[in-house]
């Protein structure tokens, strides 16, 4: 579980997330500029306050975290709790990272809410973060356009959901 002190290193990889896979749905500017001191901003403030109500996992590797998923519980009265970030940092995808932490993110959601399911939200534009949710049973669901974003813009997302979040926990790579 991430930590107060995880704050810079998650703000980092969300960021370089954004830079590389929201270029048209965020502002340039935003992405070329503020993105990074925003995410600190953010993240400072959620792993200061994770009272229940929200968790965060973190994938390490020889000591620096290269993934995080954070999911906000019981965010929809239909559709449970949110998966709201799943990001890992560029050169470590396609190595089970991914899994791995939606495994682990579905093993806590599990303990803490035996009952929810869960979903997310991923733009449109970004098809390999889609056929990575599609390949561990997320189904999906609905689509709208979201926005607008940090610094600005807007675009089409489409929910993803689990009605089940255990179908997760056997998909590890």
């Amino acid at each position: 579980m991430a930590t107060p002190d995880d704050a810079g290193a998650v703000a980092r990889v969300h960021a370089e997330s954004w830079r590389r896979h929201y270029r048209g749905a965020y502002s340039d500017a935003y992405l070329d500029g503020a993105v990074y001191e925003d995410r600190l901003t953010a993240w400072s403030e959620r792993l200061a306050d994770e009272s229940g109500g929200a968790f965060t996992v973190v994938a390490e590797e020889d000591g620096a975290v290269v993934g995080f998923a954070h999911t906000r519980l019981d965010a929809d009265v239909h559709w449970g709790s949110l998966l709201d970030n799943l990001h890992v940092d560029y050169a470590r995808k396609r190595h089970g990272i991914g899994g791995r932490l939606t495994s682990e993110t579905a093993r806590e959601l599990l303990q803490r809410r035996p009952h929810s399911g869960l979903y997310l939200w991923v733009l449109e534009q970004n098809t390999a973060a889609q056929a990575f949710y599609s390949a561990r049973g997320g189904r999906r669901v609905g689509r709208e356009l979201r926005g607008p974003f940090p610094g600005g813009g807007q675009a089409f997302a489409l929910r993803f959901a689990w009605s089940d979040p255990s179908v997760l926990l056997e998909l590890r790579s």
